[in-house]
């Protein structure tokens, strides 16, 4: 088995409230857990109305699915047009059985 997690550092130059960042976001997370079935949450800069952080996980039996389904996320965050990608780190996990 393998895990295979991405964290996005994004910035939403659009939003100015909290209230709005949080529309943005349920959008984007909701899309990508629809077309990808894979687990989705903000893990950083919870109180800022411009910036965010989300990480994205999924597991498979093999290392060429989950970096093509991460792969394809990535695709779906960079085209996504309320939110610019500051940076993007994908690992890959062997969980001890």
């Amino acid at each position: 088995m393998l895990v295979g997690l991405e964290r996005f550092d994004l910035r939403l130059p659009g939003c100015g409230s909290l209230k709005e960042k949080r529309r943005v976001l349920k959008t984007l997370t909701a899309g990508i857990r629809s077309k990808f079935n894979v687990s989705v949450a903000e893990v950083d800069h919870h109180e800022l109305w411009q910036r965010t952080a989300i990480a994205v996980a999924v597991v498979s039996g093999e290392s060429y699915q989950a970096k093509r389904v991460l792969h394809e996320v990535e695709k779906l965050v960079d085209r996504w047009a309320e939110v610019e990608v500051i940076d993007a780190e994908r690992t890959l996990h062997y969980p001890d059985d």
